[in-house]
């Protein structure tokens, strides 16, 4: 039996335990993505607060692919330097750390992107201001850009890579027949749709080797209507892993989705936590590989009951850990007391005014 404070292995990556810092947007990069010692202490004081892994901030691996302001960025070299000095200072203060690499698609804009919004299809409905359908040049440019920012991350000296294909970002639209209306190889059935994923991980491989971790985020559903379903999910996760994937970490929704989405509100019992944990178990039931469950928990009783269970090999939060970067440390000293976080996701304020991201609430309750 599994303990969520026990270590083990992803590939060759050894973790201390079973808890993972899901990739938060932080905010706190500079214009062009490079890092700031704003950015390096806060993955710090996780690695303090003994987070097993550490996944930063989605990192845009094109120029095009930026999906907010002071996003961190990997789609250039001149940024190494600033990696290379993000995960020395984690791996000082004893943490593990990931690259999440990500192209935001439909979601981001003109001025972030320098052009209109790359999509995976363009079509009537889809926005009121211009997009630009990737043609095939354009993914075969993708993919090289994906392995270029992979075989970065690695150089920079992070443990692993995250390929980030969740809450409607682009790989995650490609996925999602709400999104993806394209009428060659890269639409239609889930196979075609997935095929780009394919295509992305065989090229990260060939720049990184087989023994290096490679992770990916994924929905398990959309939560709409059109959108990706469960056994779509399933699918497109063991097709990976024949391919050579290492880890799923399993989350939902859209950004676009309200009470839907994958930061949803008012999570304040026990019966509120996990909310993609009924989908976890399809997931240990049908994919041979490690599983990472994200969404909604707050309590080391339910984060216990997700390893012991066989739910989930590894727990995920973020949230939880803006408020209390020592989280981690104090449940496993004993202070079982569940997380102060609040799920009233006033957190994501400050940093779309420049100042990062922090918890609001604490801050009016010790003012």
């Amino acid at each position: 039996m599994q303990d969520v404070f026990e270590s083990s292995r992803i590939n060759n990556l050894e973790l201390k335990n079973r808890f993972v810092r899901s990739a938060t947007w932080e905010g706190m990069a500079k214009d062009d993505g490079a890092v700031t010692p704003q950015l390096i202490q806060t993955l710090v004081d996780l690695a303090k607060g003994e987070v097993g892994l550490i996944i930063a901030g989605h990192a845009y691996v094109h120029a095009r692919g930026k999906a907010s302001p002071w996003q961190l960025g990997i789609y250039k070299d001149e940024l190494l330097d600033g990696l290379k000095e993000l995960t020395s200072s984690v791996h000082s203060a004893g943490g593990k750390i990931a690259a999440q690499l990500a192209h935001a698609g439909h979601f981001t804009s003109e001025e972030l992107a320098g052009g209109p919004p790359m999509v995976a299809s363009n079509f009537d409905g889809l926005s009121d201001s211009p997009r630009e359908e990737f043609s095939k040049d354009d993914l075969d440019e993708l993919v090289r850009a994906f392995a270029r920012a992979a075989g970065r991350a690695k150089e920079a000296g992070f443990d692993a890579i995250q390929i980030h294909s969740a809450h409607g970002y682009l790989l995650s639209q490609f996925l999602s027949p709400a999104f993806n209306k394209r009428d060659d190889e890269y639409g239609g059935d889930i196979a075609n749709r997935a095929r780009l994923h394919l295509e992305i991980l065989r090229a990260i491989r060939r720049e990184v080797g087989d023994d290096y971790p490679v992770l990916i985020k994924i929905n398990s559903r959309d939560f709409d209507g059109e959108g990706l379903n469960l056994d779509e999910s399933v699918y497109v996760a063991k097709i990976l892993a024949d391919a050579g994937l290492d880890a799923v970490e399993l989350s939902g929704g859209l950004l676009t989705g309200g009470k839907w989405s994958p930061s949803r509100p008012g999570i304040n019992s026990r019966e509120k936590e996990a909310y993609f944990a009924e989908h976890a178990a399809r997931f240990k039931q049908e994919v041979n590989l490690p599983l990472i469950l994200v969404g909604g928990i707050r309590s080391c009783a339910t984060a216990g009951d997700i390893v012991r269970r066989g739910i989930a090999d590894y727990v995920s939060m973020s949230r939880p850990l803006i408020r209390e970067p020592g989280l981690v440390k104090r449940w496993q000293e004993g202070d079982d007391r569940p997380a102060e976080c609040i799920s009233d996701n006033k957190c994501f304020k400050p940093g779309m005014q420049g100042e990062g991201i922090y918890c609001l609430s604490k801050e009016e309750e010790n003012s």
